[in-house]
C-alpha cells in the first residue's frame, strides 16, 4: 500500500492543472491585482530558476546558491509563485485552496524527499541543523555562491514554469477585459 507522501508526489501535478481551471473560473482580476500579483510571482519564478540551476538531483547534496539559505528553494519559489497568483486572482477561496493543497500535498512530499536525502547523503543531517526547511536564513551556510548552470536549468525544464505563468497572466488579462465589457 502506497503511503500518502507517495500518492501526493503522483497527484501534485495533475492536481495543479485541476486547480488552474478552478483558479481561472474563480479569479476576479483587476489591472492592479495582476501587476502586483505578477511582481510577486516573478520573484517565485526567479527563485525557482536560480535553484534549478544549482541542484544536481540525487547526485550530490546541493548547498550552494539558494540552497545555502533554505533547504527547499524550489518549493519556496512555488509557494511565492502561488501567493502571487492568489494576489492576482483576488479570491479568498483560492487562497484557502492553495494553502490546503500546500499543507496536504507539498509538505508530505517535502518530508519524503528529506527522508530520502537523509539516507542518501551523510552530510544532510548537519545541513538540516543549519539551514531551515522553508523560511530562509539571512546568512549563507557554506558556499552560497556556487555556480549557476544554464544546462541544469534546461535539463530540469524550469522554463515550463515561466511559460505556464505567462499563459495564466495572459488568461487573467483576457478574463479581466472580457468581464469589463
Amino acid at each position: 500500500m502506497a503511503s500518502w507522501s507517495q500518492i501526493a508526489r503522483r497527484v501534485r501535478v495533475p492536481l495543479g492543472f485541476g486547480l488552474a481551471v478552478l483558479y481561472f473560473w474563480l479569479a476576479q482580476p483587476t489591472p492592479g491585482s495582476i501587476i502586483a500579483g505578477g511582481c510577486v510571482a516573478l520573484v517565485g519564478l526567479m527563485l525557482r530558476g536560480i535553484a534549478s540551476g544549482h541542484v544536481t538531483k540525487n547526485q550530490q547534496l546541493t548547498m550552494s546558491g539558494p540552497y545555502a539559505y533554505v533547504r527547499n528553494p524550489l518549493y519556496l519559489g512555488s509557494l511565492v509563485l502561488a501567493a502571487g497568483f492568489a494576489v492576482a486572482a483576488r479570491s479568498w477561496v483560492i487562497v484557502i485552496a492553495m494553502a490546503a493543497i500546500f499543507q496536504a500535498v507539498y509538505l508530505p512530499v517535502i518530508r519524503s524527499e528529506e527522508s530520502f536525502l537523509r539516507q542518501q547523503f551523510p552530510g544532510f543531517e548537519e545541513y538540516c541543523r543549519h539551514v531551515p526547511r522553508l523560511l530562509p536564513r539571512f546568512t549563507a551556510f557554506g558556499k552560497a555562491c556556487g555556480t549557476f548552470s544554464r544546462e541544469l536549468y534546461w535539463k530540469h525544464r524550469e522554463y515550463n514554469a515561466v511559460l505556464g505563468a505567462a499563459l495564466m497572466i495572459a488568461a487573467l488579462v483576457a478574463k479581466m477585459r472580457w468581464l469589463s465589457r
